[in-house]
This record gives structure tokens, sequence and C-alpha cells, in this order.
């Protein structure tokens, strides 16, 4: 399965600094960072599928409930300040997963609030 091969790692800092959390496996989605306290503070990541590199799409979402506006990184990649993508300390609730969603899937789950199905839902 290519969630599995997943890895996820959000920093506070930029560069890669501060506080870290770390996601082994993807398949992820976070309705609401509160639950970590990382609300609006994410300003760096880095993002893999360890297997098949371009595998992979990390949403990020402005409001809670994958809501608000949004930015879509497709593929591993670091990135060490949000703010060059005008998103830093703005995110409030993400999805990663291990496969490269549309862009109509990802308009769709802003519309209807519900993630893609069998990954798993972190709630507050």
């Amino acid at each position: 399965m290519a969630n599995r091969d997943v890895r996820l790692a959000l920093w506070s800092g930029t560069n890669f600094s501060v506080r870290r959390i770390l996601f082994r496996r993807g398949g992820v989605a976070v309705r609401d960072l509160g639950a970590f306290r990382f609300n609006n503070v994410l300003s760096s990541f880095r993002l893999r599928n360890v297997v098949q590199r371009s595998e992979v799409t990390l949403v990020l979402f402005s409001g809670i409930n994958f809501r608000g506006s949004f930015r879509v990184f497709r593929g591993s990649q670091n990135v060490a300040n949000l703010e060059n993508f005008n998103f830093n300390n703005v995110t409030s609730s993400f999805i990663v997963v291990g496969r490269n969603l549309t862009d109509a899937e990802i308009t769709q789950i802003q519309r209807t609030a519900r993630p893609p199905q069998d990954i798993l839902v972190i709630r507050q």
C-alpha cells in the first residue's frame, strides 16, 4: 500500500527548526492542528514517498476541517520556508496521501470537508 511509504515532518520554524511533528505513515488527514498545539505555526516541512518519489500529495488548508485557502504540494520535496508560498503560520488542517490527488479531488475535499477514504482522520 502506497501510504505506508510516505513520510512527513512538520516544523514550526523556518529551515526545519524549532518544534517538529513527524508522521511516518501517510494517509493522514488532520482536521484541526490544534490537536497537536500546532495551529497556525507551520513554517517548513519535508515530504517524501520513499518508494515512488513522485507519488505523494500534501494539501495545507488555512481553516480547520479542510476549509479556507489551500496550497498543494505534489511529489517528494523539502520546503524550508512557507513564506515563499504566502502560507507561513497559516495552516490549520492538512491531508497527506501516497498518491497524486487531482485538483477535482481537492476541490471536493474542500467543498464536503471529507478526506479521501481509507486514511486515518485525526480530530481534536
